[in-house]
């Protein structure tokens, strides 16, 4: 006798079932991503900080939890840095003039709404144990990218075991679990990009409520990092186009409300017009220099730090990136693939640097190329994955918001600057597309073995893709052999390799 075959359950009760178990699951994820982040977190409760950004967050968080507003490098912290780069990078701080007002600089380089955090918890913990506290923060910020990853896997078609896989992705990619040690954007950006990506998508579906949030998590999320304004921008346009004009504007009015008042508060204080940050022109400087590869590059970096006018600084930076193309336009097209293979980056720099600096202690070479294999897999397993689940997705709202969503991020990086990483803000929608890849695998094969044109095609593209992909990192990973051996090595933990 043959079996009944199985029949979905579509009763009217079946519905309330499957929404507890995926939030049983989601908080589940929760609960397992803030473990792992809570543990390097605890395990380096007396951790310093490292890196020019998180000093400058650091001035910045300082600066407004005392009130003094979103200010820096007042003259004990500027006295400290410049004393710094007289020592490490001959620069001459003699010439640089001190600032009068106690207090320090009021600055624009920096978005505000991190600093902000940083501020709150300050304020909260006081700042003998201020790391530790912005860290515990964190791991439990980033923890949330897990259940939104599920969240995103769902909406763009993943079946549930393969949205659950793509959720425990987000909670286990190490350089992720890592991340809250630093005082860096990504610990609130990332959580903010992936929840505004999820309800703008949730959007399409004609939700009042969902259009209105996503607008205003959008708006928090370019307020961190202003590099997405596109995303939001786009989302709202496409929202117009294929939903209705309503859905746009209820995505774009709070979206530009938000931005709105940094807006004008950073165009008083520059005595023009100017955005909620005034980066850009360091990053295209850095991005088109003559010695560099597109990437952040130790020597030009200091190049324009003694500028503290932030609208001097952003304006010199420009125009001098203006003269680097200008000077070798045949150069810029390579320099274009370049940054795209340095955002598709293996990531390992972060911790070559730390490493070699000392900041790790001295381990043997063994578990120093073990961890380097753990950084490095994530990615080399998920962005196939995730390619051949975008090519092979269905064209529906949530996959054009996705498309959207890459075709900004990845555009502006290879047209400034780029990092690896960079791509991390992208890990949450890459986890949610190889899911989706996973979930449609014997239907794409299947239809390509009966000769469906469409299904060929995606195939061919995603192994086309695969190659792109192998090769640069390939040839990253041949480029930085020499590194890699002197890491392996004893005198690994004092090669002193910069950032």
């Amino acid at each position: 006798m043959n079996p009944v075959p199985a029949t979905p359950d579509t009763s009217p009760s079946a519905e309330p079932r499957r929404g507890a178990r995926s939030r049983s699951f989601a908080l589940i994820a929760y609960l397992l991503a803030a473990l792992l982040r809570l543990i390097p977190v605890l395990l380096s409760r007396e951790l310093g900080i490292g890196l020019d950004d998180m000093f400058q967050y650091d001035m910045l968080g300082r600066s407004l939890a005392a009130g003094d507003g979103f200010r820096w490098y007042a003259p004990e912290d500027l006295e400290l840095i410049l004393s710094a780069l007289e020592r490490y990078a001959g620069i001459d701080a003699s010439q640089v003039q001190l600032p009068q007002d106690p207090r320090g600089i009021e600055t624009s380089f920096r978005a505000p709404l991190y600093p902000a955090l940083l501020a709150a918890v300050y304020a909260l913990s006081g700042l003998e144990s201020r790391f530790f506290a912005a860290r515990l923060v964190q791991a439990l910020l980033t923890a949330s990218l897990a259940p939104l990853t599920y969240g995103l896997a769902r909406q763009l078609g993943a079946a549930t075991r393969w949205a659950r896989a793509a959720a425990l992705v987000s909670a286990a990619w190490p350089l992720l679990i890592l991340f809250p040690l630093a005082l860096a954007t990504e610990n609130l950006f990332l959580p903010l990009l992936a929840l505004g990506t999820l309800l703008a998508m949730r959007a399409a579906s004609g939700r009042v409520r969902d259009a209105l949030l996503a607008g205003v998590v959008l708006g928090l999320a370019t307020l961190t990092r202003s590099v997405i304004v596109g995303f939001p921008l786009l989302a709202g346009l496409w929202l117009g186009w294929r939903v209705g004009r309503r859905q746009a504007l209820l995505l774009l009015i709070p979206f530009f409300g938000l931005l709105l008042p940094w807006t004008i508060r950073n165009s008083q204080l520059h005595g023009g017009l100017t955005f909620i940050e005034t980066s850009l022109g360091y990053n295209l400087y850095l991005g088109y220099h003559p010695e560099g590869d597109g990437s952040f590059l130790f020597g030009p970096s200091l190049d324009l730090v003694t500028i503290l006018d932030d609208a001097e600084r952003d304006a010199v930076g420009r125009a001098r990136a203006l003269e680097f193309i200008r000077a070798d336009p045949a150069r810029v097209p390579l320099l274009a693939l370049r940054k795209l293979g340095h955002l598709w980056g293996l990531e390992d720099r972060a911790f070559t640097y730390f490493y070699s600096n000392g900041l790790l202690g001295q381990l043997p070479g063994g578990l120093v190329g073990a961890l380097l294999l753990l950084l490095m897999l994530p990615l080399v397993i998920v962005l196939p994955s995730a390619l051949f689940g975008w090519i092979a997705g269905s064209k529906d709202a949530a996959w054009w918001i996705a498309t959207l969503l890459l075709g900004w991020y990845v555009g502006v990086h290879v047209l400034v600057m780029a990092e690896e990483r960079f791509h991390l803000a992208l890990v949450p929608i890459l986890a949610a597309l190889a899911g989706t890849g996973m979930s449609r695998r014997v239907e794409v094969w299947t239809a390509a073995r009966a000769g469906r044109r469409w299904a060929v095609r995606a195939l061919v593209l995603t192994a086309a893709v695969y190659l792109l992909a192998f090769a640069n990192w390939g040839f990253e990973l041949r480029s930085n052999a020499p590194r890699f051996s002197t890491l392996l090595s004893p005198a690994g933990s004092s090669a002193g390799y910069s950032y």
